[in-house]
């Protein structure tokens, strides 16, 4: 189906049809839009502005269907007012359409899409959180507006530490054998149970042995030169990690696909060339030693220059050298124009400095756009970095069951007829899609406290709120029997109609816009807005009770959509809409 025109665009066009300029057209608190340009206009034209916003009227088609009033206000503002019949018209073409009215992108590129960046042989914590919630959203987001997605899960599986546990794991060859039965999330648990147990025995043994300690560091030699019996060690680590990788995502309701996850060890064999032709090109010089990028504007607190080491004095590398490998593999090799890497801010100044390199050596031209999305920390109740009450990184799999306990808890309380099984089922979309929204609906780059009391309230800018206006919306729907949802573009509609359709139709603006920006906090702000006009309407306007069969069609049909709209809004941001709740 054609893309469907919103009321703003259909409106726009025709002010800029009668003024002969493009106006700026907002939403306002006057009108239904009021459209600025007028002004601007009669300056360049040294004509009196309200005389000319009255021109303009006098050029709006007459008996225009889409153009209820038209009010000069102030200085030449235009004042429009839409017709109820254009609205409900414009809503009908919507629901006709499996997608809504969003249009697919006319010329769609390639995005590659760094989140989710766990370490190997590592427990996962509350700081993966952000990442791999706000990738993921991003990377649906776009694929919906028609992109073509490329998921990059860049995981630290490469680096010195590896040394240690390969040797430790060939001195003992057993160690990871324990346990290897289990299924699901109690594999997860397992698998990270034999990985601490590991590394907290190699380490003691590496602090302690100078004989392992030399060894161990061999053993890294080996694993950067390609032999075959290390690698095979390295491997079992990843694997390993994988299994606990994939239940903490399983429990996080987000899906890590194999082929998508490319780590530091991908990029292996590019170091030297990155570094051969950075050098060769005059881009990085040595300097005591080190293969280093100098930048004019970049100085620590001495006034001295801070460089970029690509590859450190004892011919090590650094993770500017593998992140600069990756911006050739992904643009050389996957074609990408646009590259987009949500990591926490405190990588800003890395960041800056890895895609001046590449500028500088030509990997990124002007065809190609990368962003870093840098996100705040997640903080506790104290407004400190979120940790456990002995002073540790929280672990995101407790997080993660302290949601879904906690939401357990409150639907208990709201829903006492559901069984135990259907409680569980309930409290894992409304626990996990509560720390997806809270995290979600905070623009990128702000902290936010971690606040499990508010998450889970019916009340409020939380999930929770949303998830029950489209479950009390579905329930209408089930009980309206025979009755079903019909757009009447001839019935008038009441203010709280006009507003809840007046936000169905920016849906499609809304998405254009994140996608554009890539903050999901204005999907998240949008559909919160939806939600609230919603719980409106249902307040004040009748639906299974309405005065007419046509009326109770009508109002029917604006749930119908109110709950499409939430449900494929709370989708592209990863949150399940449960039918009940």
């Amino acid at each position: 189906m054609a893309s469907v025109n919103s009321l703003s665009a259909s409106i726009q066009q025709r002010v800029a049809d009668a003024l002969g300029a493009d106006p700026l057209l907002r939403r306002s608190d006057r009108a239904d839009f009021q459209a600025n340009g007028v002004l601007g206009l009669a300056k360049r034209n040294k004509q009196n502005p309200r005389e000319l916003a009255a021109q303009v009227v006098e050029a709006l088609p007459a008996g225009d269907e889409l153009i209820a009033a038209v009010e000069v206000s102030g200085p030449g503002f235009l004042n429009i007012t839409v017709s109820d019949a254009a609205i409900t018209r414009t809503l009908a073409a919507r629901a006709a359409d499996g997608r809504l009215g969003v249009p697919v992108k006319p010329e769609p590129g390639t995005t590659v899409i760094d989140y989710a960046q766990p370490n190997v042989a590592k427990e996962m914590h509350v700081g993966h959180l952000r990442s791999s919630v706000i990738g993921d959203a991003l990377v649906k987001i776009l694929e919906f507006e028609g992109e073509t997605v490329i998921r990059r899960h860049h995981i630290g599986d490469w680096g010195t530490q590896f040394g240690m546990l390969i040797q430790y794991l060939v001195e003992h060859p057993h160690e990871l054998d324990h346990g290897a039965s289990e299924a699901g999330e109690e594999a997860g648990e397992a698998s990270m149970s034999r990985l601490n147990r590991l590394y907290k025995a190699s380490r003691t043994v590496f602090d302690s042995d100078e004989e392992f300690k030399t060894r161990s560091r061999k053993r890294v030699v080996d694993l950067q030169a390609g032999d075959p019996e290390t690698l095979a060690m390295w491997q079992r680590f990843v694997d390993e990690s994988k299994i606990y990788f994939n239940s903490v995502y399983d429990k996080l309701d987000i899906e890590i696909r194999d082929e998508d996850v490319v780590g530091e060890s991908g990029y292996n064999d590019m170091l030297v060339e990155t570094c051969k032709l950075l050098e060769e090109s005059g881009v990085a010089v040595r300097s005591n030693g080190a293969l280093c990028v100098f930048f004019d504007d970049v100085k620590g607190k001495d006034g001295e220059p801070v460089p970029l080491i690509v590859q450190k004095a004892d011919g090590g590398f650094g993770y500017a050298a593998t992140d600069l490998s990756a911006i050739r593999d992904r643009t050389a090799d996957l074609h990408a124009d646009t590259l987009l890497y949500v990591v926490d801010s405190r990588q800003a100044l890395h960041f800056k400095m890895v895609f001046e390199t590449a500028k500088r050596a030509g990997w990124l031209t002007d065809e190609v756009t990368a962003l870093h999305i840098p996100f705040g920390t997640l903080l506790g109740k104290d407004g400190k970095p979120y940790k456990t009450r002995s002073g540790e990184t929280f672990r995101l799999v407790d997080l993660l069951d302290e949601a879904v306990e906690r939401a357990a808890t409150v639907i208990r309380e709201k829903s006492s007829e559901l069984t135990d099984e259907e409680v569980a089922d309930r409290a894992k979309e409304v626990g996990i899609g509560a720390i997806k929204y809270a995290d979600l609906s905070t623009s990128l780059g702000r902290d936010y406290v971690f606040d499990l009391d508010r998450m889970v309230s019916l009340n409020g800018d939380t999930s929770v709120y949303l998830q029950y206006a489209y479950a009390r919306n579905r329930s209408i729907l089930r009980k309206a029997g025979d009755a079903k949802p019909v757009a009447h573009p001839e019935l008038p509609l009441a203010p709280a109609e006009r507003a809840l359709g007046l936000l169905l139709d920016e849906f499609a603006e809304t998405l254009a816009g994140v996608s554009e920006t890539y903050e999901p906090h204005k999907l998240a702000s949008y559909l919160y807005a939806l939600a609230s006009a919603y719980t409106t309407f249902f307040d004040q306007c009748p639906v299974l009770k309405a005065e007419t069969p046509e009326l109770r069609e009508n109002r029917l049909f604006l749930c119908d959509l109110t709950a499409r709209t939430l449900r494929q809004g709370m989708a592209l941001l990863g949150i399940r809409t449960p039918e009940r709740l």
